[in-house]
């Protein structure tokens, strides 16, 4: 009789990660290896998923193989991406170890198996964009490959509220406090902390479907201008500017942040804009957003960060998941360097908050919301895509609870004559918030750009299944790009 399947694979996970691994790999065949109760099971629908990490032997790979369905992972996926975490690093598991041993038996259960052979095509919904890194064609398109994915998908994943970036959380989340309840708080923060009054003129870059510019119109009784690069946000934005009768104090724009001509604003919102930026542009869109504020104008810059360290190949990592399928061109940057970029261009900084852990609380809310209507979120865009926002987010949120991401609400002001900020004097009274504002049964009715971002699937798991194959993957840009905002 000859091996199963698993019998085959079983020498490359102890080679990997030695014998005493809590995980069940379940394999086309029907065989299996490793504890039956295990907390985390790994299934490989057929043996093209074996040619895609042979040929990919890293996070792409490993993308590949569960974006195409090759690869399936039960049960919660945040938890099963936590374990496999833990025994990817040698401090709290056994690590990946990759000798003389596991390139053997690599490539024996390869040549056992027939995965050998030409390299399987890509998924659909992975991407390769072309022209020059963050030229506006470019950067459009990359846009497009993430928003344009259907509102009706959106509304699928963010529920009532319909706002796509970190929410606010002044309360645990439960019943008595959902996600809606969240993202109305945030909405709010930020326009607080610009000091929203009647009568001020706000721009919002990367305005997504326009939540923020509605929600300080109709509570603060500004007149706003949002700017997106996606058809369909503005589309959706334009659409509900008119049904809340808001056309005399709302323009939605399709239009490069670097277009904006029609300065001064007295106050600037970009809320997870500064990750399509790019390192390189990072001072053009610092000093042109301090052009389009008068003097004592606030910008709050709401930014998905990284770790301090080098940022990796500048040109992208190839082997990212989240460049090929998620946020193309995408980059993160130390906080350090948001505000040293802020200061460069002559804004003042004020005020850093830190959201990190309300992240990871709502990409559960979200992970959760697409599992809950799944079949329905297949049918509105794929199955691949659906596979794609279920890793994505579910490694997003390990990233922020495990502090490789962070976020942060970077408050600046364009000093007036005389370096006078024209802030208060306390950061109480700035929270307080300046303005007259009408918070009676204000539902936030469309969402913005949201988060980053979470690379950090290289040490997930690509770093125990991909790295098993290939060596661990380089620390760099595990952190360096987004997921969500």
């Amino acid at each position: 009789m000859g091996m199963t399947v698993a019998q085959v694979l079983r020498p490359v996970v102890d080679a990997a990660l030695g014998t005493e691994v809590p995980v069940r790999i379940d394999c086309w065949d029907g065989s299996s290896t490793g504890p039956a109760d295990a907390p985390v099971a790994v299934h490989f629908t057929s043996r093209r998923a074996l040619r895609r990490l042979v040929w990919a032997p890293n996070e792409l790979g490993f993308a590949r193989a569960y974006v195409s369905g090759d690869v399936e992972i039960e049960g919660d996926l945040l938890d099963a991406l936590t374990r496999f975490d833990a025994l990817a690093d040698p401090d709290r598991g056994p690590g990946v170890h990759v000798g003389r041993d596991t390139v053997a038996a690599v490539a024996r259960a390869a040549l056992r198996l027939g995965a050998l052979g030409l390299p399987p095509r890509p998924p659909a919904e992975e991407i390769r964009l072309s022209g020059r890194r963050h030229g506006q064609g470019r950067d459009a398109k990359a846009v497009s490959h993430h928003y344009d994915v259907g509102n009706d998908f959106y509304a699928l994943v963010l529920g009532p509220s319909m706002v796509y970036s970190c929410a606010y959380f002044e309360e645990a989340p439960g019943a008595a406090y959902a996600l809606e309840d969240a993202q109305r708080a945030k909405l709010d923060l930020v326009a607080r902390k610009l000091g929203l009054r009647p009568g001020l003129r706000v721009l919002d870059v990367g305005c997504g479907w326009g939540s923020f510019v509605l929600h300080a119109a109709k509570a603060y009784g500004v007149t706003a201008v949002g700017v997106t690069l996606s058809q369909e946000q503005a589309a959706f934005a334009r659409a509900a500017v008119e049904a809340q009768g808001l056309g005399d104090r709302v323009e939605i724009r399709v239009q490069d942040y670097r277009d904006v001509p029609d300065g001064p604003y007295d106050a600037i919102a970009s809320i997870g804009m500064a990750e399509h930026v790019g390192r390189s542009q990072l001072s053009t869109y610092a000093a042109h957003l301090h052009s389009l504020l008068a003097p004592g104008g606030r910008l709050l810059n709401h930014a998905i960060s990284r770790r301090p360290g080098p940022p990796g190949d500048p040109k992208g990592d190839r082997t990212s998941f989240i460049d090929r399928y998620v946020f193309p061109d995408g980059e993160l940057h130390p906080l350090a360097t948001t505000v040293d970029v802020l200061e460069s261009a002559g804004f003042e900084v004020r005020d850093v908050e830190s959201l990190r852990e309300h992240y990871v609380d709502t990409l559960r809310a979200w992970v959760g919301n697409l599992e809950a209507s799944w079949d329905e979120a297949v049918r509105l865009s794929s199955a691949g895509r659906a596979r794609v926002w279920r890793l994505y987010m579910a490694g997003s949120a390990l990233g922020f609870r495990s502090s490789r991401l962070g976020v942060n609400q970077v408050l600046a002001v364009k000093p007036g004559p005389g370096g006078s900020s024209g802030l208060p004097r306390t950061r109480a009274e700035l929270l307080d918030g300046a303005g007259s504002r009408d918070l009676s049964d204000q539902r936030p009715v469309v969402a913005r750009e949201a988060v980053a971002p979470a690379t950090s699937l290289g040490l997930l798991v690509g770093s125990a299944l991909g790295r098993s194959l290939r060596g661990p993957l380089a620390a760099r840009r595990d952190v360096g790009r987004p997921a969500f905002r």
